[in-house]
């Protein structure tokens, strides 16, 4: 007991020393009340509970991060609102046929947190239990889907030369460049993906990290989407193939033609939205739309249209300017109406207008290519230069042979 006591006593002095002012013989009285009585506090925390001084000390530090970080959520949270209404008020004048200007754009960069850390409790804490995580579905989940309920597998190409040759016929058929085509995957498969490459099992990795599937990174949201809203080229492209073919093969096709046309009506059964997709995409029925993407028939079909409901999207706006694959990365990346929003900008603007303007905040925190290339026109740069270096790899450079 006298042992525990003494003990106590001896961490007395740096108790003390981390909450004493900073001015070496300051007297007591000279400090404000509110210090006063904090420290005060301190003392008596420390003497009633047997407070030890890591755990003083953490609670200072604590203290200082929460009031730092509160700091920064004020000021970050008026300059987002700021480029939240900045949006609407763009948005509104491109209904109205307005031109846009720079005044249309918060052209400052936004604040990032520069305060210390959140410090480590030296006592243990408890931690909530979170629910497991759902896995990521990968091929064999999507075409276990396919084979459950409509009882089709997907005719896998003999080679990936034969999938990237039935890609660049049917792109250049419907109106996209080669240039296009190429950088685009240069870009989204590093340069060597697969027609059945998935996000994260890709360059050694072993854990897929979304659904984003061979060239162009289709989601399974993307797959639903796109058998909705270009299902009838589709079908009318397949059944021009069925024509064109006779015997077992035939059958075959006629098979895959009628599950086609099954899909296309599950996906077109729902309001056509993204939200709505995207309900289905997270179901085994959108797993099994998405085994489609490995099909050498239909997947290059639904490759080119994740690019090619851009190109339209931006002619159908009055742009006809032919889209860079920069350009074009842009609006698959970001959605169309935001890419178009920076494709539509004077070369003058985009060295100007922060790329914080086409995010919501939490995305762009947690993004450090566009904090660090700040700009539109630096987002585009470095978009180029990692095409550049990317389409000389084996898999570009094949794909640029089939076109």
């Amino acid at each position: 007991m006298h042992r525990s006591i003494r003990r106590s006593l001896a961490l007395v002095p740096f108790a003390l020393v981390l909450i004493s002012p900073a001015a070496p013989g300051a007297e007591a009285d000279a400090l404000p009340p509110a210090v006063r009585n904090a420290n005060a506090q301190l003392l008596s925390q420390f003497f009633a509970q047997g407070v030890s001084p890591a755990v003083l000390e953490y609670r200072r530090k604590l203290a200082e991060y929460q009031a730092a970080r509160a700091a920064f959520d004020a000021e970050a949270g008026a300059y987002w609102s700021q480029i939240s209404e900045k949006r609407k008020a763009r948005n509104a004048k491109r209904r109205n046929g307005q031109q846009i200007t720079l005044d249309d754009y918060v052209l400052e960069h936004p604040p990032l947190y520069a305060g210390p850390k959140r410090p480590v409790n030296p006592e243990p804490e408890e931690t909530p239990e979170r629910p497991p995580r759902k896995p990521i579905p990968v091929v064999a989940d999507f075409l276990r889907a396919a084979q459950e309920l409509y009882q089709f597998t997907p005719q896998r190409p003999t080679s990936e030369l034969e999938f990237k040759r039935a890609y660049a016929r049917y792109a250049l058929a419907n109106g996209l460049t080669r240039e296009q085509a190429v950088r685009v995957y240069s870009f989204e498969t590093g340069g060597t993906g697969s027609y059945d490459v998935q996000a994260g099992i890709e360059h050694g990795g072993k854990r897929a990290i979304s659904t984003a599937m061979g060239y162009n990174q289709l989601l399974t949201t993307n797959s639903v989407e796109l058998l909705a809203e270009q299902g009838h080229e589709l079908i009318r492209a397949l059944s021009e193939k069925v024509a064109r073919t006779s015997g077992p093969a035939r059958h075959a096709l006629e098979h895959k033609l009628a599950v086609l046309r099954k899909m296309v009506a599950h996906a077109k059964s729902v309001p056509d939205t993204w939200s709505e997709h995207e309900k289905i995409g997270n179901t085994p029925q959108g797993w099994a739309m998405h085994a489609m993407v490995l099909d050498v028939d239909i997947g290059p079909m639904l490759q080119t249209h994740k690019l090619l409901t851009s190109v339209l999207f931006a002619r159908a706006k009055g742009y006809t300017r032919p889209l860079s694959a920069a350009e074009l990365e842009m609006m698959n990346l970001t959605g169309d109406g935001t890419g178009l929003d920076m494709v539509t900008m004077p070369q003058a603007m985009r060295e100007k207008v922060p790329t914080s303007n086409f995010f919501q905040r939490g995305g762009y925190e947690r993004n450090p290519v566009a904090i660090r290339h700040n700009t539109v026109a630096k987002l585009l740069a470095v978009t180029d230069e990692r095409m550049d270096s990317n389409s000389s790899k084996a898999g570009a450079r094949e794909l640029a042979g089939a076109f």
